[in-house]
C-alpha cells in the first residue's frame, strides 16, 4: 500500500496535467492561446442565470383550451355518428365541461347514448382500472349530456405541462441558447431560465406560439358575409387582400391531415418566384393520408392552418403522393426559420401564457461571480492556514492536493459543460472543506500510530488504512444525500448536487492517494526518524 511504482506516479502526475490542460478553456479565450488553442480539447463550463445575468419567464399553460379543444372534437363525433344513424337531433353545443343536445325523438335516447358513449377513450391514473374519460347521461326528456371526466381532466393537465416542457426545450435548443432551465413549478405553471439572453422577445414569440398546423378542405357553398358558419365550417382570417382586410375563408372543421406527421421542416426559396418558403416531409401516414386527399380532391382547395389562421390555400392540381409540401405566404428569411423551428419542435398542446418575466443585468452577474470569488478565496487561504498550523509538512501536503482537488473539480465540469451557478459555488467551497476533513483524518490517525512508537512508514500505513473506512462512508452518505437532490431538485439545486458529487470524487483521490504518494516520496528520500506532524 505505502509502494508507488514509476508507472503509477506518471500516471497520478500526467492526469492531473491534463486535467490543469482541460481548464484552461474555461478561463483563457481561445483566441488568446494562438495555435496552440487548436490541441486543447475545448470544452468548458457555463456560467447560470445568477452569475451570467439572462431572462426568467413563468409561463402559465391554458388548460381552458384543452378542454375547448377536446369539447369541440366531441360535438364533431355526435354530429357524425347520429346523422349517420339517422337519429335526429337539435341544439348541439357545448358550455362548461359538456356537450349537450335534445333529441327530437326522445325514444331513440338510448341508441344515441350508446352512439356517444363510442366516442370515449380509456384512461388510466395510477395502477387503477382503465376507465373511459367521458360519461354520456339521458334525460327523461330528451336530453343528453356528454361530460368530462375529473380523471381525465386530471390527466390532460399532466399531459399537457409535460409535453410542454419538452417541446419548449427543443424550440429553445433550435435557437442555440446554452444551458437553458426548463422545469415544472406547481400544477399548470413552466419555470423557463435564459442564461445570457438579455431581449428575450423572439424566444418569448417562439415559446408562446401555440404552432398546431392542420389542413382542412374548404367549404365552396358557405356564405361568406353571414355572421356565424354553417355547421361542421369555421370562418378563419388569412393574409390581408388589396384593400387592407384580411381574406376571409369557409374552413370545414375535419382535420385532413395534422401537422403532428412532419418529420421535418427547413426554410428555403422557391426555385420559380425566388421567395422565402418552408418545405416540410411527412411521415409515412401523414404521406399516406396527403397523397389519399389529393388524389380525392383534385381542382378544390386545400387549405393550409396555422393556429386557427389561414396561411395559404391553393387549389390541387394533382395527387401529391410523395409526402413533401411547400407552404408559402410572404415570408421573410427569420419568419419562415422561425416557422421551420416552430414545425420541427412540434405543436405545444395548449396556448402559454407570460404571466412573470424578470431580466438579471450581467452587472449584477459579475458582482454574484466577485463575491462568490471573493468567499472561495478567503475559505481556501484560511483552509491552508490551518492545516499548515497544525499538521506542518503533511498539513502542506493537503494543501496542495486541495489545489489538485481544485483543478480536478474544474476539469470534470468542464468536460460535462456543466452550468455553474451560485450554489454551484457553494458546493465548490464545500467540496473544500469535505476534502479537508479526510486529510485531518488521516492526519490524526498517523499522530495517534506515530505515538504509539511505530516507525514512520507503519504509522502512514495503519493511518491510512483506519480512516480508509470512515472517509469511505462519510463521502458515501454525502452522495446519497446529493443523488436524491438532483433527482427530485432542479435548476441550481441540481447544479449544487452535482458540484458536490464530483468535488466528491475528487477529493478521495487527492487525499488518499496523491497525498499518500506525496508522503511516500518524502520519506524514502529523506528517512526521518520521526513524522512531522
Amino acid at each position: 500500500m505505502m509502494y508507488f511504482a514509476r508507472w503509477k506516479i506518471a500516471a497520478i502526475l500526467g492526469g492531473i496535467v491534463l486535467a490543469a490542460i482541460l481548464v484552461i478553456p474555461s478561463f483563457v479565450p481561445k483566441d488568446r492561446l494562438g495555435a496552440a488553442g487548436e490541441y486543447v480539447p475545448w470544452r468548458q463550463f457555463h456560467l447560470g442565470l445568477d452569475l451570467r445575468g439572462g431572462s426568467y419567464l413563468l409561463l402559465e399553460v391554458d388548460m381552458e383550451a384543452v378542454i375547448r379543444e377536446r369539447l369541440g372534437n366531441l360535438a364533431d363525433g355526435a354530429r357524425t355518428r347520429l346523422r349517420g344513424a339517422n337519429i335526429g337531433y337539435t341544439g348541439l353545443a357545448s358550455q362548461g365541461r359538456s356537450v349537450t343536445l335534445r333529441m327530437t325523438d326522445p325514444t331513440r335516447s338510448q341508441d344515441a347514448v350508446r352512439l356517444l358513449r363510442e366516442l370515449a377513450n380509456p384512461i388510466t391514473v395510477g395502477l387503477a382500472a382503465p376507465q373511459p374519460d367521458l360519461e354520456v347521461t339521458a334525460a327523461p326528456d330528451g336530453t343528453i349530456a356528454i361530460t368530462l371526466s375529473e380523471p381525465l381532466l386530471r390527466e390532460k393537465a399532466t399531459q399537457a405541462v409535460e409535453q410542454s416542457i419538452e417541446i419548449v426545450r427543443r424550440r429553445i435548443d433550435e435557437t442555440g441558447v446554452v444551458d437553458p432551465v426548463i422545469a415544472r413549478q406547481g400544477a399548470n405553471r413552466l419555470l423557463v431560465q435564459l442564461p445570457g439572453i438579455q431581449d428575450p422577445e423572439r424566444i418569448k414569440q417562439l415559446i408562446g406560439t401555440t404552432a398546431r398546423m392542420t389542413f382542412h378542405l374548404l367549404d365552396d357553398t358557405a356564405d361568406l358575409s353571414a355572421r356565424t358558419p354553417p355547421p361542421g365550417v369555421m370562418f378563419l382570417d388569412g393574409d390581408r387582400g388589396p384593400g387592407g382586410q384580411p381574406t376571409r375563408y369557409a374552413v370545414r372543421r375535419r382535420v385532413e391531415v395534422d401537422g403532428a406527421n412532419l418529420t421535418d421542416a427547413r426554410a428555403g426559396q422557391d426555385s420559380r418566384t425566388s421567395e422565402w418558403v418552408v418545405n416540410f416531409t411527412f411521415d409515412s401516414i401523414g404521406t399516406r393520408r396527403f397523397a389519399e386527399v389529393t388524389r380525392n380532391n383534385v381542382g378544390r382547395p386545400f387549405a393550409i392552418v396555422l393556429d386557427n389562421r389561414v396561411i395559404t390555400a391553393p387549389v390541387i392540381r394533382e395527387p401529391i403522393t410523395a409526402g413533401r409540401g411547400q407552404i408559402s405566404g410572404n415570408f421573410t428569411v427569420a419568419s419562415a426559420n422561425d416557422l421551420a423551428v416552430l414545425l420541427r419542435a412540434g405543436a405545444l398542446p395548449a396556448p402559454l401564457t407570460v404571466i412573470e418575466e424578470r431580466t438579471v443585468g450581467p452587472d449584477l452577474g459579475a458582482d454574484s461571480i466577485r463575491a462568490g470569488a471573493i468567499a472561495l478565496a478567503i475559505g481556501f487561504v484560511l483552509v491552508i492556514a490551518w492545516m499548515f498550523a497544525f499538521y506542518g509538512l503533511f498539513g502542506l501536503f493537503a494543501n496542495i492536493a486541495l489545489i489538485v482537488n481544485m483543478i480536478l473539480l474544474l476539469a470534470v465540469l468542464s468536460l460535462m459543460e456543466a452550468t455553474l451557478t451560485l450554489p454551484g459555488i457553494a458546493g465548490i467551497l464545500l467540496t473544500l472543506g469535505m476534502a479537508v476533513d479526510a486529510n485531518i483524518l488521516i492526519n490524526e490517525r498517523i499522530r495517534e500510530e506515530a505515538k504509539r512508537g511505530r516507525t514512520p512508514m507503519n504509522a502512514m500505513e495503519a493511518g491510512f488504512k483506519r480512516a480508509f473506512a470512515t472517509i469511505v462512508d462519510s463521502n458515501l452518505t454525502t452522495l446519497l444525500a446529493m443523488a436524491m437532490l438532483y433527482a427530485f431538485g432542479s435548476g441550481p439545486v441540481r447544479g449544487f448536487a452535482v458540484t458536490i458529487s464530483v468535488g466528491i470524487m475528487c477529493s478521495m483521490f487527492s487525499a488518499i492517494v496523491f497525498v499518500r504518494m506525496l508522503m511516500v516520496q518524502w520519506v524514502r528520500a529523506r528517512r526521518p526518524a520521526a513524522l512531522p506532524v
